[in-house]
């Protein structure tokens, strides 16, 4: 936990709930104080899922009569809701599995799943559910929970709303070392010209390999995590700063460029060529708005302590974000519009129409999917969420790379005029070097 709070102040968090080995002590005081909150959850899935208890005091466990509870969270939820004043005692006996703990070693197998679903695993023992309470020893404890792999062993650490994550970003980690091997070299010899596109395309190559840098922590932590269910925090940790640099980097970019044509296009007749000037007005809403992002996304951090690289809309912090997100694509389609209207040239018309459609993309794909996921399970929605933003940052950035290399709709044309589309530099700024 200290490890979390540490990184969240950095705008970081663990990927996941902490691990699926968790280790501690069963303390009588903190079971007594909040009853209701689970030692653990896992998405079980299949015949022979496994939960496996290990413990050191054996005495001390058989003394505190102590037990483990797994309730179905729907069904817990449920008893919680209920208009019925049930007490302590009679919530607990409510448990669809229970397992008395009075051994070094035991194992608890859920089996008859119809569909993979949450469990809440409790931790109750004599004190629990009594006004009394004498001071005792902790139980330490190792609990480790377990699905069924392809064999059918209960040998697969992964819950079932991360399972397939691993075999994905170890594809995503091969797709950005083929692409690297393909384009690296001609892309870099294209930014050491030092040509119109020179800032925006470092810019943009530095968020591509953040957003690199990020799928292949996240590799790592699940390697490692396929093997102890535990992981590797740091790597996990880093992958999500790394994930959140790069989306404030590129919301700074795709900002500062669609305002700077907005309000050069407001202070410039039509009749003169259209060129991007930086203005303290682009600059100033440009940096309240990243600004603010990062906010919601340190706050969205400390709201939910179940960190992913993307989240639904469990909190007020994730709803504030996707709703920002939204007004983002909203404000800048409408700014590209208008530009777009009054275009008399074909080619910089197209070329504002495919940086629009990148924009939205990238802003609006968490939204959408968020929304879509949830009509599926809960054990899928975090995995379309992640797989799908991915792929669509993923599918814009190539957009923005076409448009801003290609020789079609920018670099012919630039070698004839510097000024007949935007982002280049006017005669009495040669020297300076813009967004």
């Amino acid at each position: 936990m200290r490890w979390r709070l540490l990184w969240l102040l950095c705008a970081a968090g663990c990927w996941g709930a902490g691990g699926k080995t968790l280790r501690g002590g069963f303390a009588s005081a903190a079971a007594r104080l909040e009853p209701w909150r689970p030692v653990a959850w896992f998405q079980f899935h299949g015949d022979h899922a496994v939960l496996c208890v290990r413990i050191k005091n054996v005495a001390v466990a058989v003394t505190k009569t102590a037990r483990i509870h797994l309730f179905q969270a729907q069904e817990w939820q449920k008893l919680q809701n209920s208009i019925q004043d049930h007490s302590c005692t009679e919530k607990f006996s409510k448990a669809q599995l229970t397992m008395t703990v009075n051994h070094t070693e035991q194992n608890l197998t859920v089996s008859q799943i119809p569909y993979p679903e949450t469990w809440y695993v409790f931790y109750v023992d004599k004190f629990t559910c009594e006004e009394n309470y004498s001071e005792s020893e902790d139980i330490q404890f190792e609990m480790v929970l377990l699905n069924p792999d392809a064999e059918g062993n209960p040998l697969d650490h992964f819950s079932a709303g991360e399972s397939g994550l691993h075999e994905f970003f170890f594809l995503l980690v091969l797709a950005y070392f083929i692409t690297a091997c393909i384009y690296a070299q001609s892309l870099w010899q294209t930014i050491k010209k030092r040509g119109p596109m020179h800032t925006v395309l470092k810019v943009l190559t530095i968020a591509l390999l953040l957003q690199a840098g990020s799928a292949f922590a996240n590799y790592l932590h699940f390697s490692s995590y396929s093997r102890d269910g535990i992981g590797a925090p740091f790597m996990g940790s880093l992958a999500e700063l790394c994930d959140i640099v790069s989306q404030i980097q590129m919301l700074y970019l795709l900002l500062s460029l669609c305002m700077g044509w907005t309000i050069g296009r407001m202070k410039k007749s039509h009749g003169r060529p259209l060129q991007w000037d930086s203005t303290p007005t682009s600059t100033g809403i440009a940096v309240v708005v990243v600004v603010t992002q990062s906010f919601l996304l340190i706050w969205e951090q400390f709201e939910d302590t179940n960190h992913h690289s993307y989240h639904s809309h469990h909190g007020l912090a994730s709803g504030l974000l996707i709703g920002l997100r939204v007004c983002l694509a909203l404000s800048l389609a409408a700014g590209l519009y208008q530009i777009i209207t009054v275009e008399r040239s074909t080619l910089k018309r197209e070329f504002y129409i495919t940086f629009a459609k990148a924009c939205i993309l990238w802003f609006l794909c968490h939204p959408c999917l968020a929304t879509i996921s949830v009509i599926f399970r809960e054990y899928q929605r975090e995995k379309i969420i992640t797989i799908g933003v991915i792929l669509c940052q993923c599918i814009s950035m190539v957009i923005l790379y076409r448009l801003f290399l290609s020789h079609s709709l920018y670099w012919e044309v630039s070698s004839l005029s510097s000024v007949t589309l935007p982002l280049t530099v006017s005669s009495g700024h040669k020297n300076r070097h813009h967004f």
